[in-house]
C-alpha cells in the first residue's frame, strides 16, 4: 500500500466515536492510546499500533505472506485483509497504522473468500508439485493453501515452468516459477542488507523479481549471504545443495571422508526435527553423522580457536608497524575476514579498503588446509582421497570453499559445503531421528575446542575471542580479573554497530608464542585499544562510510564484520524461519555452551600449541602458517594464494 493510500484510510476513518476513546500520553509525550474492537473484543493500543499487531496482541490469527518481522511494511500480498467498519473495501491489516478508534471484523465471509481467491490466484502461475519441492512441509504458501481449504485449482495451474531455474551461484538457486512476488527477497537485499541485487520489474501480471538486466545470480554482485532464501516463503529460492555428491563420497570406499562441524548449527538444526530454537544438539550430532557414515567428526571451533591466534598475531604486527616503526603503510582498522559473504560484500563495493582485511583464512577453510596437510600426514592418508565436508550455518561458505585461490594444500582445501538445512535432510534421509540419538564427543586430533571457538557463531564472539587473548598475552593478567567469568559483555547483543575502548595500563612479558613478533609490550602502555562490532552488511556500510569520512570508526584499530543479522547463527544455511527472537534463542545456546567449557581461551587450547609445536614450528604468521592459514590479494583486489 502506498503512503498516499494509508493516509487517505486514516482520513476516512470513522469519527462517531467518543473522543475519549483516544488517551493522550504523558504531557509533552508523542503518543497515546487508542481504542480498537476486535471481533466485538475491546482494547487499547498505542497510537500508531498496526491492525496486525493489535490482533496478535489479542491472540487474533491473521494470515500473513509478505509480511516479515525483519523487513519492512509492504503491504503487497493482501492476505491479511480484515473489515474495518464505515470502510467500503477491505484493508492490508498490516500497513493500516490505528489513528482513531476502530472496529474490525477479521474473518466474515467477505473476508474469508478474499483470502481464498488470493491463494488461488497465486497457484494459478505457481509451477511444481509440493512433493518435489525443497520447501515440502515448510512453506508458507502451502500451509496458507491447507488452511483456507484449497482442494482444487479454481482459476487453473501451469502445466509448464515459465522459466529456466538459475543455478549459476555456488551458493543460491532461484526459480521464479514458484515465486508469489511478496517481494520479501527484494526488501531483504536493498533494506536489510543493502546489496541491491534484486527487484521486482515490470507491472501488473508481467511482474517479476529480477537481477540486474536479468543476468543469472552467478554474473551480478550478490554476496551468497543467503538472506533471500531465509525470508522467501516458497522454494523460489534455495541454497545449492551438493547432499547428493556427498553422498556418493560416503559410500566410495576409497574415500576417507571428514565433516567439521560449526558452532551454529548445533543450536539451529533441532528446529528441523520441531525442537524449540537454541535447543543444542552438539553431541547427538556427532553421533548422528557417524551412522550416516562419516569417517571422522571434527570440530570446527579448533580452526577458530588457531584463526583468533593467527589473526591476533597479525594484528600485533600492524599496530607494531604502525605505532612503534611508524610504518604509514599499514592498513588499520584491520577487519576481520571470516564471514564469507562479508568479505564479497567488501570486495564489491569498497574494493579500495581491502588491505583492511584480515589476510587469515575463515576457520573453514584452515580447516581444510590443515586436513589436506597435517592430518593427511599424520596418518598416512593420500590427501586425493581425503574428501572434507564443511558443516556452516551459511549459504556463502559454499563460494568460499569454490574460491579458486583456497587450494593452498594442493588439492582443494574444503571440498563441499552443507548447510544446516541440508544435513538435517541428510540425517532424515538415514532414518535417524536425532533428538533420541546418544551424545558422542568429536574424534581427535580435532575435537579439542574452547569456548573462544563456540562464541564465534553469535555477533561480537570473534571479537570477544580475541580480546580473551590479546589481554592475557599482553596485560599479563587472567581476563577473569577484568570481566567476571571472561564474559565481556560490551561487545555482546544485538546493537547493529557496538563500539567499546579498553585502557591498557599495564603490560607483562611476551608471551613465548608470539616472542617471535615483538620485543615487549612497552609501546602498548597506556594505549587505548579501540575495537568495534557490526553485524548485517547494512550496518557494515555505516561503519565503512564514517571510516571513510574520517569519523569515530576510523581511529579503531580492530572491527568485526559478520554479513549476517546475528552473526552467523542468522546465516543463510540456518533453519527456516528466522526472527529476531529465534536467533536470541539460538545465541542463548551458544553462550551456554561457552560457559560450560572447560577451557574458554584460544591460547589455552592443548591441540593448538601442539600443531605448533609439531607443524606450525615457525609459529604464528610463520611462512608454513601464512602459506596454508593466510591469504594475499593484488592492488585489485583479488585474492591470491
Amino acid at each position: 500500500m502506498s503512503e498516499k493510500s494509508i493516509f487517505e484510510n486514516i482520513s476516512r476513518a470513522p469519527t462517531s466515536q467518543r473522543a475519549s476513546e483516544i488517551e493522550a500520553g504523558p504531557k509533552g509525550a508523542i503518543g497515546g492510546t487508542v481504542s480498537v474492537t476486535i471481533d466485538g473484543e475491546k482494547m487499547k493500543v498505542p497510537l500508531g499500533t498496526t491492525i496486525l499487531e493489535a490482533c496478535r496482541e489479542m491472540g487474533v490469527h491473521i494470515p500473513t505472506l509478505c509480511h516479515h518481522e525483519d523487513l519492512c511494511i509492504a503491504g503487497v500480498c493482501r492476505m491479511c485483509l480484515v473489515e474495518v467498519e464505515g470502510m467500503r473495501t477491505l484493508q492490508a491489516s498490516c500497513a493500516y497504522p490505528i489513528t482513531a478508534p476502530i472496529s474490525i471484523r477479521t474473518h466474515t465471509a467477505k473476508v474469508r473468500r478474499a483470502r481464498r481467491h488470493i491463494i488461488d490466484l497465486m497457484l494459478k502461475y505457481h509451477y511444481g508439485e509440493c512433493y518435489a519441492c525443497g520447501r515440502n512441509n515448510n512453506c508458507e504458501l502451502q500451509s496458507l493453501a491447507k488452511e483456507y481449504g484449497v482442494d482444487y485449482f479454481r482459476f487453473g495451474h501451469p502445466e509448464k515452468p515459465m522459466y529456466e531455474i538459475d543455478r549459476s551461484s555456488h551458493s543460491v538457486v532461484r526459480d521464479m516459477n514458484k515465486c508469489v512476488l511478496c517481494r520479501r527477497c527484494v526488501r531483504t537485499c536493498i533494506d536489510l542488507q543493502e546489496v541491491g541485487v534484486l527487484e521486482a520489474i515490470h507491472r501488473g501480471e508481467k511482474t517479476i523479481i529480477s537481477t540486474y538486466l536479468n543476468k543469472p545470480l552467478g554474473k551480478v554482485v550478490c554476496i551468497n549471504c543467503g538472506q533471500c532464501i531465509n525470508r522467501c516463503p516458497t522454494g523460489a529460492l534455495r541454497a545449492n545443495d551438493p547432499t547428493d555428491e556427498v553422498w556418493a563420497a560416503i559410500d566410495d570406499p576409497s574415500k576417507h571422508v571428514i565433516i567439521q562441524t560449526a558452532p551454529s548449527p548445533r543450536a539451529g538444526i533441532g528446529e528441523c526435527f520441531g525442537l524449540e530454537p537454541g535447543t543444542p544438539m552438539t553431541y547427538q550430532m556427532n553421533t548422528a553423522l557417524r551412522r550416516c557414515g562419516f569417517d571422522k567428526v571434527f570440530d570446527t571451533n579448533f580452526t577458530a580457536d588457531l584463526t583468533i591466534i593467527e589473526e591476533g598475531s597479525e594484528l600485533l604486527i600492524r599496530l607494531y608497524k604502525a605505532l612503534v616503526e611508524k610504518d604509514e603503510s599499514v592498513a588499520l582498522p584491520q577487519f576481520t575476514s571470516c564471514s564469507p559473504g562479508w568479505v564479497k560484500y567488501l570486495e564489491h563495493f569498497y574494493p579500495e579498503m581491502i588491505p583492511n582485511l584480515s589476510t587469515a583464512k575463515s576457520p573453514q577453510q584452515m580447516f581444510g588446509a590443515v586436513i589436506k596437510t597435517y592430518y593427511a600426514k599424520m596418518h598416512n592418508i593420500d590427501p586425493k582421497n581425503i574428501v572434507t565436508v564443511a558443516l556452516m550455518p551459511c549459504s556463502a561458505k559454499k563460494f568460499e570453499c569454490n574460491r579458486p585461490e583456497m587450494c593452498d594444500s594442493g588439492f582443494k582445501d574444503v571440498d563441499y559445503g552443507l548447510t544446516t538445512r541440508e544435513l538435517g535432510k541428510m540425517i532424515s534421509e538415514a532414518g535417524i531421528d536425532l533428538p533420541a540419538m546418544p551424545k558422542s564427543d568429536f574424534d581427535d586430533p580435532f575435537g579439542t575446542a574452547t569456548g573462544s571457538g563456540v562464541i564465534f557463531g553469535a555477533t561480537g564472539g570473534v571479537m570477544e575471542s580475541a580480546l580473551r587473548t590479546v589481554i592475557e598475552l599482553v596485560v599479563g593478567c587472567k581476563v577473569e580479573d577484568l570481566f567476571d567469568h571472561a564474559d565481556i559483555m560490551p561487545v555482546r547483543g544485538f546493537d547493529g554497530i557496538r563500539y567499546v575502548e579498553l585502557k591498557i595500563d599495564n603490560v607483562g612479558p611476551v608471551p613465548s608464542i608470539v616472542s617471535h613478533l615483538v620485543p615487549n609490550w612497552d609501546w602498548l602502555k597506556g594505549a587505548t585499544l579501540k575495537v568495534a562490532v557490526a553485524h548485517g552488511t547494512a550496518n557494515a556500510k555505516k561503519v565503512l562510510d564514517d571510516i571513510k569520512a574520517g569519523g569515530k570508526f576510523s581511529e579503531c584499530h580492530f572491527i568485526e564484520f559478520m554479513a549476517c543479522p546475528g552473526g552467523c547463527l542468522g546465516g543463510g544455511g540456518q533453519p527456516i524461519p528466522t526472527t529476531p527472537e529465534i536467533r536470541a534463542k539460538r545465541a542463548e545456546a551458544i553462550y551456554a555452551e561457552d560457559s560450560a567449557c572447560e577451557v574458554r581461551k584460544s591460547h589455552e587450547n592443548p591441540a593448538i600449541l601442539q600443531i605448533y609445536n609439531e607443524f606450525l614450528m615457525e609459529g604464528p604468521c610463520g611462512h608454513l602458517s601464512h602459506k596454508l592459514l593466510h591469504t594475499s590479494y593484488t592492488a585489485r583486489g583479488k585474492y591470491i594464494s
